[in-house]
């Protein structure tokens, strides 16, 4: 008898990891350092594909990862300053006045969010897009050198669409620019949720910084890009999995010529006159989760701070129907 029930446990726990890691494949997300920019080092101004034939391989991965997302309503191709930056609309089943705009998070693209649309489409109509200068749709083509230049694209990307407002919504860098919009050309924004952010509240580990070092160099192995990327989702699996490959892809295939991002000061986080949802990973190993925290619920003026215990940097594919659930509460308060 005691055999049967160890022999149901284990199953038991074989299927709670291969559900963790279908479910964790939206979040797998990667941090940009300087190491990166030195290690892909190109005379090339702008963003850009190592080759045609990895660009194929990666849109190939790129269509596999979008065959789980909803059908979009719309496909738009905005065109900035800066370059082309591809956006999605789809249609949601409530009738609220501004609808949601999704940042994604490194190399992440709008597949990302493709286990979060069910339930943020019960909040209202979407957006999302792919980050200008990463692997993804869209297509950068003027040097971006500065913050400024992070919030100017994005800014022009909104002034584009036919909203006035939006409700935006950031993971990991997404978040950050998110919240770099926010202190910086506010116009378009009417709340600012930022999941688990990186240089918002709180630095890059040093050992985060240094794990990403080799994963962040296209010739080495495709295991240690998947080894960083467990690592960033608390330990699963990444192997198999649509928008873990589509992202492993991006890594390896383009170059990033982006500026490394500053830190928010909090006296600009402090200013802030829009109400702002903080969503923080309690295990995430992208900054101090603690001092996130702190720091969070001491410079935000009209900010709601939710922490998630035992949740990695991987929060959004872990924990889809509460982030829906504390975002329209957020959203009905405001």
């Amino acid at each position: 008898m005691s055999g049967d029930i160890e022999q149901a446990d284990v199953g038991r726990r074989r299927k709670a990891r291969r559900r963790r890691a279908l479910k964790i494949a939206g979040g797998v997300v990667v941090v940009a350092i300087a190491a990166m920019t030195f290690a892909l080092r190109s005379p090339s101004p702008v963003g850009h594909w190592n080759s045609s034939q990895g660009h194929t391989d990666y849109l190939a991965a790129y269509a596999k990862a979008m065959a789980d997302m909803p059908r979009a309503a719309g496909t738009i191709d905005v065109r900035t300053g800066f370059g082309v930056v591809r956006a999605y609309r789809y249609e949601g089943q409530t009738d609220r006045a501004e609808p949601l705009l999704l940042l994604p998070g490194r190399a992440s693209a709008s597949p990302v969010w493709a286990g979060n649309l069910p339930s943020l489409l019960k909040v209202g109509d979407v957006y999302t897009i792919d980050l200008l200068g990463e692997p993804g749709r869209s297509v950068q083509e003027a040097p971006i050198t500065s913050d400024a230049d992070q919030a100017a694209w994005l800014d022009q990307v909104l002034a584009q669409l036919p909203e006035k407002t939006f409700h935006v919504v950031g993971l990991s860098i997404g978040g950050w620019t998110a919240a770099n919009l926010a202190v910086r050309q506010p116009r378009h924004v009417a709340t600012l949720t930022l999941i688990d952010p990186v240089y918002t509240f709180s630095d890059i580990p040093a050992g985060t910084a240094i794990r990403a070092i080799p994963a962040s160099v296209p010739w080495l192995p495709k295991s240690w890009r998947d080894s960083f990327n467990s690592y960033t989702a608390g330990g699963a699996p990444v192997k198999d999995v649509p928008v873990a490959d589509m992202i492993e892809s991006g890594m390896k295939n383009y170059t990033l010529r982006l500026p490394q991002p500053s830190r928010i000061e909090e006296k600009a986080l402090g200013g802030l006159k829009i109400p702002v949802l903080a969503i923080l990973a309690g295990n995430s190993v992208m900054h101090d989760a603690d001092a996130s925290r702190r720091v969070a619920e001491r410079v935000l003026a009209a900010g709601t701070v939710k922490a998630y215990p035992g949740a990695s940097h991987a929060i959004n594919g872990e924990h889809p129907d509460e982030i829906a659930a504390d975002l329209t509460a957020f959203l009905d308060a405001n």
